[in-house]
């Protein structure tokens, strides 16, 4: 999943949520919209009420930081019924589990035509299941890979390119280690998807329903065993988390970061005077002459089936994630839109304003690298569409941890026959 800045405990959110409920609307609807903290979502909810001139309050209810957390508070209230919530904040790899239990309504008629209107076909696709839609869009992420160009002055073009420089700029006595996430979650998960889409490999069939493994996904994990076993890794590499990764290569411990855009405004805030050689480009090709294929992040927004209030939670909703309030997201937060347009707007956030980057930014002055993810993001992967996924996640991180242990064909049978009882799964993981 791509990051999320946490700005406020679950607690401070709820006390947030309540004072706003006292304030109401002349209707006296409220919509409860659940969704990961992000630092200026406040502020698109405040439009968004102003929007809707009374006809529906809606209040924001920060979920935890942690995905699995959110995931587990909104599964035990869902499995519950709960009517108290409208609006789901849903990872992209969560869609096909909710739709499949019921929990969340289909979008149709004009709500479907609006909430497709321009998004970008790999987006779209995390929020649809057996054909239908089943949730909006709100926003993004894919990774990229990351340099310094004083050290690497032209990036790699491909992970076979990408190790051979790693190991030449060690024998230098040069910062060569390739940093990604390796540690047992899902993370490596992420890394595998993208090599094995890269190579044209499939984890699942395209129903999500079988197990296929295929002889794709065995030179993903050759790839990865090479990476991970001949010296050009972080020690830590098992340990190793977005942040971590994204601390390794700030402290000098690395030549190539495989990571979210979310490390550019920490890059330029920790190292200012170094920020002008901190560059990025597409992810490496796992094969020559094809562009890396790399697996999206982002967040979906779904109509809880419990709620109480439909017409107005779609409508809500549709704001929420409307091209206005996903480049405001995307300047204020830097989580990547899911309209393409947006990337080639370079109006400020408020046009009303005089341009000025520091007080009234645009796509062009907060986001240099929305050019680099949107190319990314027109070969994007997605991660296997099925309600099982949590089950297939937890299984792939274990068998490929360490992934310096890897048995590609042993390892790729384990996996298929471990993937297989996972798929079997009846019920959810709460």
């Amino acid at each position: 999943m791509g990051k999320h800045k946490a700005i406020a405990a679950l607690g401070a959110g709820m006390m947030a949520a309540g004072l706003l409920t006292a304030c109401g609307s002349s209707s006296g609807i409220t919509i409860n919209v659940y969704y990961s903290p992000e630092d200026n979502f406040q502020t698109v909810v405040d439009n968004c009420n102003a929007k809707a001139a009374g006809r529906y309050q809606i209040v924001y209810n920060k979920l935890q930081r942690g995905a699995d957390d959110q995931r587990q508070q909104m599964v035990r209230r869902l499995a519950a019924g709960d009517t108290g919530m409208d609006i789901l904040g849903l990872d992209v790899t969560w869609v096909p589990e909710f739709a499949e239990a019921g929990w969340i309504e289909e979008w149709t008629g004009a709500n479907k035509a609006a909430a497709e209107d321009g998004v970008l076909p790999g987006p779209l696709e995390t929020a649809t299941w057996d054909g239908k839609l089943y949730a909006a869009t709100k926003n993004t992420n894919v990774q990229l890979l990351w340099y310094d160009d004083r050290i690497t002055p032209e990036p790699p073009k491909t992970w076979d390119q990408m190790m051979a420089e790693a190991h030449q700029l060690k024998t230098q006595g040069k910062p060569g280690n390739i940093l990604f996430t390796g540690a047992q979650y899902e993370g490596l998960v992420v890394i595998y998807n993208t090599i094995v889409d890269s190579v044209g490999g499939h984890i699942l069939s395209d129903d999500g329903k079988s197990v296929v493994m295929d002889a794709g996904a065995v030179k993903a994990l050759d790839i990865l065993k090479q990476v991970t076993s001949t010296g050009i890794t972080d020690p830590s590499l098992t340990n190793s988390k977005e942040d971590d990764v994204r601390h390794a290569f700030e402290n000098g411990n690395g030549a190539f970061e495989l990571n979210w855009p979310f490390v550019y405004a920490s890059y330029a805030e920790d190292k200012p005077n170094d920020a002008s050689h901190f560059k990025w480009t597409t992810y490496p090709a796992a094969s020559p002459g094809e562009p890396a294929k790399t697996t999206i992040g982002g967040f979906n927004l779904a109509v809880s089936s419990y709620s109480q209030h439909k017409p107005e939670a779609f409508d809500a909703a549709l704001c929420l994630r409307s091209k206005e309030s996903q480049k405001f997201s995307a300047v204020k937060d830097g989580v990547p839109p899911t309209i393409e347009s947006i990337y080639t707007d370079d109006t400020p956030i408020d046009p009303s304003k005089p341009v000025d980057a520091s007080d009234n930014p645009s796509m062009a002055t907060a986001y240099p690298m929305r050019d680099t993810i949107l190319t990314a993001l027109k070969t994007a992967a997605v991660r296997p569409l099925t309600p099982a996924y949590q089950n297939l996640s937890t299984v792939i991180s274990k068998v490929l941890s360490p992934p310096s242990k890897i048995d590609p064909q042993a390892t790729a049978n384990d996996l298929r026959d471990k993937l297989s009882d996972a798929l079997q799964s009846k019920g959810v993981i709460p």
